[in-house]
């Protein structure tokens, strides 16, 4: 007599995928390190604010929940924290936290736009990114977008940061950023975390070739300023390449 074997009960499928299961290029708190906070998804930046996911759920793939249930980050601004915690894993501080961090968004966006930055001399660039490169350790290239009346046309886009005093740029990354700003010039920026904003021969071999892709794609190259530390027998604590005379800026 044939016997039947049990069959086993089905088990509901759980996602086991924790934050270390996921690869480290790939994990919120890396891409943000490495990209910055404007470079990175939606998805990326809620995670960031939920911090940690629940068993069987990372933080990941509880930041595609609330995107997927809500649609978009306008549509899951709307919600209350009772709402959001009926999505299983929130839980009332987390869901506060949304909350709160897009209702700061909500009040930026309705605060009256500071008056715009203007960057019509060396100095005015260098007064503007100081406070951001001073005591690094590494360097980091930086645009300053401007439009025909020298405003700031966005915040500073930092394009690259290097290894102690190696920093690679890409005429491309530059340009890209630019032209999405609809920049009409630019000024570049970049630190000597050794303290000495003399240029050096890649510098100035760089700075001509982003002044060259700037013609080609018309967007003026107004100047590069490379800012260090002030020192006796130094008048200012950074160097123009352009009132140095080692690169020609416009075209003749």
């Amino acid at each position: 007599m044939e016997t039947c074997e049990p069959v086993a009960a089905r088990e509901y499928p759980i996602s086991a995928r924790r934050i270390c299961d996921i690869p480290r290029e790939e994990r919120p708190r890396e891409l943000v390190e490495e990209w910055g906070v404007d470079r990175v998804n939606d998805r990326v930046l809620l995670a960031v604010i939920l911090r940690s996911g629940i068993p069987g759920q990372s933080v990941v793939d509880l930041a595609d929940s609330l995107l997927q249930k809500y649609g978009s980050l306008r549509e899951l601004s709307r919600q209350s924290v009772d709402e959001l915690c009926t999505i299983r894993g929130m839980g009332r501080v987390r869901a506060q936290a949304v909350v709160a961090a897009l209702e700061l968004g909500r009040r930026l966006m309705r605060q009256p736009e500071e008056a715009a930055s203007i960057i019509r001399t060396p100095g005015d660039a260098a007064n503007l990114m100081r406070g951001r490169l001073h005591g690094h350790d590494a360097e980091s290239f930086w645009v300053l977008m401007l439009d025909t009346k020298y405003r700031l046309r966005r915040p500073p886009f930092k394009v690259s940061s290097g290894i102690l005093d190696a920093c690679l740029v890409h005429p491309r990354e530059v340009f890209k950023e630019a032209i999405r700003a609809c920049s009409a010039a630019v000024v570049l920026v970049h630190n000597h975390p050794s303290g000495d904003p003399t240029p050096s021969a890649e510098d100035i071999r760089l700075t001509r070739r982003l002044v060259e892709a700037g013609r080609v794609v018309e967007i003026e190259v107004l100047d590069h300023v490379i800012i260090g530390q002030a020192a006796a027998g130094r008048a200012e604590d950074f160097i123009s390449l352009r009132e140095s005379g080692l690169v020609e800026f416009r075209a003749s």
